[in-house]
């Protein structure tokens, strides 16, 4: 069980450290692929005719518990993300992206991208609880410790890929502005999946002669895995190489921006709107199984949280509960849909002097992650100072988030190739609780 609680702590052996990915690049004023993954109507305004995407990654690591520094150690953590009495809230979210074209032509703008995605989250989790099951140990002082939670606490994991097709037009241009709008539609691969849900759940554990046991119990539960993140959490690989698997689901986004022209071809305001990842991809495979149980334990009977100690995936834990006789249901092997994380994106770039730019941005998401069916997002707002001279370009994103608070970063492009952080200085001078890190190189000619 301890290897499953710390999935996110777990990722971060991957080699690089944004949900909100790519921050300030995407609105960079050379317009390129990486704008079009915030808004497909970028796309027709392409700074170059052609542009070739080589290879991106952008990784973020956000929580409510520690700070940089405690990361960085590695030591203790365990203890440390369950101390306190808020919910646990921890998560990572990667974004590779492979090889892209994109192509203007007259005024339209066409693309081809490809990416991969890895997430994996710990949402609202009652410290209490992932005391007992990761440290065999009470968060709380004395001998029990009694847990009700009206929320769905979750542990999951999702990997899959995706292939983009966009496709942006001026849909209307004068010599004052000029309105663009876009689409991209997505072939989605799903890898693999795994989560834990407990629903509205009531319980009291307490310290027995050096066991933790629940007793008093209830709670809606629901368990879904498909390929090798049912069977193991701690091997990173098994992550890689499940971003992608068999066509099984369709995406789209769909976006607009207007821009008011300044003298030239350069614009005074950007205004832009997005809606992002409308909708779902199907987990089908042998190894698939989705069940909603109902988690019972009253009067006289107990569960030893101890025999958890050993469980390596959502698998060992669905057998251990099994066993218990404290289920009502039994494992069902069925094919299951999950729900991508649809957000609103909402953004202004505004030039306050030549070569300086400050842009506006909000990402707010549209469903709720306590869904059981549901990949997470969460909600951001930022601002991002930029100074750019065609060749080179720096900027400083500072922002909100709903899980780590409030970050400050830096960030550059020389030509085709873009280093940042939207983190680092927060980081560095208070210790906040998000590490990221994003880079790639892509090359646009004629």
């Amino acid at each position: 069980m301890k290897n499953l609680l710390l999935i996110p702590i777990l990722l971060f052996s991957l080699n690089s450290f944004s949900q909100d990915h790519f921050s300030g690049i995407t609105t960079s004023k050379r317009v390129g692929i990486l704008n079009v993954g915030m808004n497909p109507s970028e796309l027709a305004s392409l700074k170059n005719k052609f542009e070739v995407q080589m290879f991106s990654s952008s990784i973020n690591i956000s929580n409510n518990k520690i700070g940089f520094s405690d990361i960085i150690d590695g030591n203790n953590l365990e203890n440390m993300i369950f101390k306190g009495t808020d919910p646990v809230n921890f998560n990572i979210d990667t974004e590779f992206l492979g090889p892209g074209f994109a192509i203007k032509l007259l005024k339209w703008g066409f693309a081809v991208t490809s990416k991969g995605h890895i997430k994996g989250n710990v949402v609202d989790v009652d410290p209490n609880l992932g005391s007992a099951l990761i440290n065999s140990a009470l968060n709380s002082v004395g001998s029990s410790s009694v847990i009700s939670s009206s929320t769905n606490q979750r542990m999951n994991a999702t990997a899959w890929g995706e292939i983009g097709f966009s496709v942006a037009h001026k849909i209307y241009e004068t010599k004052k502005y000029k309105i663009n709008a876009g689409i991209t539609l997505k072939l989605l691969f799903p890898g693999a999946y795994a989560n834990i849900g407990l629903d509205k759940f009531q319980g009291t554990i307490t310290d027995n002669a050096g066991n933790l046991v629940l007793t008093n119990t209830s709670a809606n539960m629901n368990i879904a895995y498909s390929g090798s993140l049912g069977n193991q959490f701690t091997n990173t690989s098994d992550y890689t190489k499940s971003v992608f698997g068999n066509l099984q689901g369709m995406a789209t986004d769909i976006g607009f921006d207007y821009q008011l022209i300044s003298s030239g071809k350069n614009y005074k305001l950007k205004i832009g709107a997005a809606l992002k990842n409308i909708g779902s991809m199907t987990f089908k495979s042998d190894s698939n199984y989705s069940t909603n149980y109902t988690l019972s334990i009253q009067g006289s009977q107990q569960l030893n949280l101890n025999q958890f100690q050993n469980s390596n995936g959502v698998k060992d834990i669905e057998q251990v509960l099994v066993n218990s006789g404290y289920l009502n249901n039994t494992p069902q092997s069925n094919d299951f849909k999950v729900q991508l994380p649809t957000v609103l994106n909402l953004y202004a770039d505004i030039k306050i002097i030549s070569k300086l730019n400050v842009t506006l941005f909000t990402q707010q998401k549209i469903n709720s992650n306590s869904g059981n069916d549901q990949i997470t997002s969460q909600n951001i707002i930022s601002v991002t100072p930029r100074f750019s001279v065609g060749f080179f370009e720096a900027y400083i994103p500072v922002a909100i988030n709903e899980v780590s608070g409030t970050t400050a970063g830096v960030g550059f492009r020389l030509g085709g190739f873009f280093l940042g952080s939207n983190s680092v200085l927060s980081a560095i001078t208070s210790d906040g609780k998000q590490a990221d890190f994003y880079t790639g190189f892509r090359f646009a000619f004629l």
